[in-house]
C-alpha cells in the first residue's frame, strides 16, 4: 500500500492512549476518512514531532497517510499544520457554528467521497465565521453543503402544487413533504410549520449568489468560492428561523438527532 498525501481539515478527534489520536478527517481529494495518528502527542527530545504536537478540531493541515479504502481505520504518518483557526477560540458562535458544520459534513457524506468544491468552501468558511459576517458566511455553506449532498430541501416551489414559494406573506414548511408549502395547499398537510416568505426569499436569494470564477483561485487549481461580502448582511433573527428549519429537515431525513444544532439556534 502507497503513502497518500492530501489537504486535510480535522472533523472530529478522540485521544486514544495517552500519546495517540483517532480522526475523521476530510480530505480534499480523499473525502472522509479515518486514520489513527499513533503518538500525536509524542516529542522527542529535541521537542520534534511528525504530527505537530498532535491535532485539534478543525485544523487544516497536509497529511500524509496510508490509505486503503477496505480498512475502517488508515494510518496517519505525517501532519504539517496549515491553519488552526486561533479566531475561532476566542469566539463562542463562531466555534459551534464551526463544529455543526463538521458535524453536518461527518453525517451527509460517505467516506472515500471526494468533494473538493466542498473541502475548498470549508476551508474559505471557519475563518469567516470569527468576522462580523458570521451569520451570511454559515447560511450560505450551510446551503452549499446541503445542495452538494443532494439533501437540501425544496425551497423554491410548493411540494404539492408547483407554485413559486414566498409569494404571499406567510407561507410553510413541511418535513415530510421535503419543503415548502404554500397557503392554498397547507391544510393538506398536518406537520407544516409557518415560515416567513420574506426569510424563503431571503433563502433564495442566498442560493442565487454566484460561486466560483467571479472570486479568482484558490491556489488548488480550482475557482474558489463567493466571498461573503458578497452576502447580504445577516442577523441571528433571519438566521435563527432558517438554520432550525433546516436542522429539522436533515434530521427527518437522517432518522437521528443533530448533537450541536442545539448550541447554534435560537437560544444557543
Amino acid at each position: 500500500m502507497a503513502l497518500a498525501r492530501d489537504r486535510c481539515i480535522c472533523l472530529r478527534k478522540i485521544d486514544y492512549s495517552e500519546t495517540s489520536q483517532i480522526l475523521l478527517l476530510f480530505a480534499r481529494e480523499h473525502g472522509l476518512l479515518r486514520v489513527i495518528a499513533k503518538g500525536a502527542h509524542r516529542r522527542t527530545k529535541a521537542g520534534a514531532s511528525k504530527f505537530d504536537g498532535g491535532l485539534d478540531l478543525l485544523d487544516v493541515g497536509d497529511a500524509v497517510f496510508i490509505f486503503d479504502p477496505a480498512k475502517e481505520l488508515n494510518l496517519l504518518t505525517e501532519w504539517g499544520l496549515r491553519e488552526g483557526h486561533l479566531g475561532l477560540r476566542t469566539n463562542l458562535r463562531a466555534l459551534y457554528l464551526a463544529q455543526y458544520a463538521a458535524e453536518l459534513i461527518a453525517l451527509l457524506f460517505q467516506e472515500h467521497d471526494p468533494h473538493p468544491s466542498l473541502f475548498d468552501r470549508l476551508v474559505q468558511t471557519v475563518p469567516d465565521l470569527a468576522t462580523p459576517r458570521v451569520e451570511e458566511a454559515f447560511l450560505a455553506f450551510e446551503l452549499d453543503l446541503l445542495r452538494e449532498s443532494g439533501y437540501l430541501p425544496e425551497l423554491g416551489r410548493c411540494g404539492e402544487c408547483g407554485r413559486t414559494a414566498g409569494e404571499n406573506n406567510e407561507s410553510y414548511f413541511s418535513v415530510e413533504r421535503g419543503g415548502v408549502v404554500c397557503r392554498n395547499c397547507e391544510g393538506a398537510v398536518p406537520d407544516r410549520l409557518s415560515v416567513d416568505a420574506r426569510l424563503l426569499r431571503l433563502i433564495q436569494g442566498v442560493l442565487r449568489v454566484p460561486r466560483g470564477g467571479a472570486a479568482g483561485s484558490n491556489g488548488n487549481g480550482s475557482a474558489a468560492a463567493a466571498t461573503p461580502q458578497r452576502l447580504p448582511k445577516l442577523t441571528r433573527h433571519q438566521t435563527d428561523p432558517i438554520n432550525t428549519l433546516l436542522a429539522r429537515h436533515v434530521e427527518h431525513t437522517l432518522g437521528r438527532p443533530l448533537r450541536l444544532s442545539k448550541y447554534v439556534l435560537d437560544g444557543g
